[in-house]
């Protein structure tokens, strides 16, 4: 009997197997997305000019890194959490043998892991910070870090190699977990902070769909022109069903929102074009390329140099710079640089 007991206990409980498992799997995945996302926080805090374009106007990539850190982070953290809390109670238990080794291993492997990828990221941050990198985000990136690879070590070295006073192994429990749960809170907070919250964006990706559809209709309208010799009376003349073009629709028009158009001057084909924006046009230094960070758990896409002018003199008949609310470009068209169409002669 007492046999067949010390057999089942040296057996492998598939259980604490994919325990192990999710343990490795949300661990490492939750320290990536959270210094992926103060990494990328702190670029749009502290933007570098040498590896930045003067923007005007959103782009939605402008905080994709943000984005896929941030949803990460917000799902993959709490599941750690629960699954650290079954693990933590299933070791405290009674356990097989082959269960140990296990354990060992596991722990091993996440002390390993976890000091690779702070390894590699602090290469990444000294590489860049000889390179010139702004002095100010790249200490926060050191300390953060430091602090991120102190608690991660700390807890699971104490909790199973500390052979001190028993105090010290309690506090571990309790002390390290809300220190991290603290830190990822601040992070996701801060985050929202700089990025804006999701009713922001909305707003920010509606005006961006408002400018875009603007300078689509100001084609067709220089189009026309170019086609007829004359400004368009109105919008509706410019929908083709032939060439495939349909008017946008103004994206709150359920609100009463609509786009507008005027004629100013025939003579001068000077026209104006207006529409009703949620918040003020954003300018500043945006980073495209993810840089000082830890290799990024997607495929980012640089962002594009923006179609809207660059600060300084000229460019005013191309700017869409707008204030929250109803605002109106003035637009002329030059002959010279938009001559009309040559006319197909008859035989």
């Amino acid at each position: 009997m007492e046999t067949q007991v010390n057999a089942q206990k040296s057996k492998l409980n598939p259980g604490f197997f994919f325990l192990c498992l999710g343990l490795l799997a949300t661990l490492i995945t939750s320290v990536v997305s959270f210094l992926n996302l103060v990494f990328s926080t702190l670029d749009k805090k502290f933007p570098d000019v040498l590896n930045s374009n003067y923007q005007y106007g959103y782009s939605t990539y402008n905080y994709e890194s943000i984005r896929v850190a941030l949803a990460t982070l917000i799902i993959f953290f709490p599941i750690f959490l629960l699954v650290s809390y079954f693990w933590k109670k299933y070791t405290q238990g009674e356990m097989g043998s082959i269960d140990v080794v296990i354990k060992k291993w596991v722990i091993y492997l996440i002390l390993f892991l976890s000091a690779v990828v702070v390894v590699i990221d602090l290469v990444t941050l000294v590489k860049f910070f000889v390179a010139g990198e702004i002095t100010n985000r790249f200490i926060y990136k050191i300390l953060i870090t430091f602090v991120t690879a102190a608690i991660i070590g700390k807890y699971f070295f104490i909790s199973e190699f500390w052979t001190g006073r028993e105090i010290i192994k309690k506090l571990n429990k309790f002390i390290n977990p809300i220190a991290g749960i603290v830190l990822v809170v601040f992070a996701i907070s801060y985050s929202f902070v700089i990025m804006g919250s999701p009713a922001k964006q909305r707003s920010l990706r509606l005006d961006d769909r408002r400018v875009s559809d603007l300078q689509s209709i100001q084609y067709q309208v220089i189009n026309y022109w170019q086609q007829k010799e004359k400004l368009p009376e109105d919008l509706g003349v410019l929908a083709n069903p032939l060439s495939g073009f349909s008017l946008p629709v103004e994206p709150e028009f359920e609100k009463g929102k609509k786009y507008e158009y005027n004629v100013l001057d025939k003579n001068k084909l000077t026209f104006q074009l207006c529409a009703d924006f949620s918040l003020p046009m954003p300018k500043g230094w945006n980073e495209y390329k993810n840089y000082g960070g830890v290799v990024p758990m997607y495929s980012e896409r640089d962002i594009a140099v923006s179609s809207y002018p660059y600060p300084g003199p000229g460019g005013s008949n191309e700017s869409w710079d707008h204030q929250t609310g109803r605002t109106c470009f003035e637009r002329t068209i030059d002959k010279d640089l938009y001559p009309p169409y040559p006319k197909v002669l008859k035989n």
